[in-house]
């Protein structure tokens, strides 16, 4: 890889999406790219390490909001590395609950489906209990609150 990339090279390299690309420049999690005299976007390597970084934390479920304070660890790597555990952690603890809350979800679904005996949707175990929460054994389901 050299340097001056075109972000459609970039996009490949990193297995990215280009409005993807444009839209962490536009949020300042990668800086924005030197331009050409034609005003085409060119990258270095750099952006595309980056890059990589920021999807692997996507993929293990990061906020934008966490992303963003790891990658300033990333810029100043004399510091402690205390505040990227603590980064971790709580996204470890955000993780769990979901697990906790899929469980549950899973519960009540499955004992939906073995309640269900087929037959007319009239005496639909399924649809009993879509229309009635309080026949859920788990009523929230673990879930938050929608907001209305």
């Amino acid at each position: 890889m050299t340097d001056g990339m075109t972000i459609g090279r970039v996009a490949k390299a990193a297995d990215c999406n280009i409005q993807t690309i444009r839209y962490y420049e536009q949020i300042g999690l990668i800086p924005a790219p030197r331009r050409s005299s034609g005003n085409q976007r060119l990258y270095d390597a750099s952006a595309v390490r980056r890059l990589a970084f920021i999807r692997h934390a996507r993929e293990l479920g990061f906020p934008l909001s966490a992303i963003r304070d790891l990658i300033s660890l990333v810029d100043h790597p004399a510091q402690s590395c205390e505040a990227a555990d603590r980064i971790a952690t709580a996204q470890l603890h955000a993780v769990e609950g979901r697990i906790r809350r899929l469980t549950a979800l899973r519960g009540e679904l499955e004992r939906m489906v073995e309640e269900c005996k087929g037959g007319r949707v009239a005496d639909c175990r399924v649809i009993e209990v879509l229309s009635d929460h309080s026949l859920c054994e788990t009523p929230d389901h673990g879930a938050p609150a929608l907001a209305e």
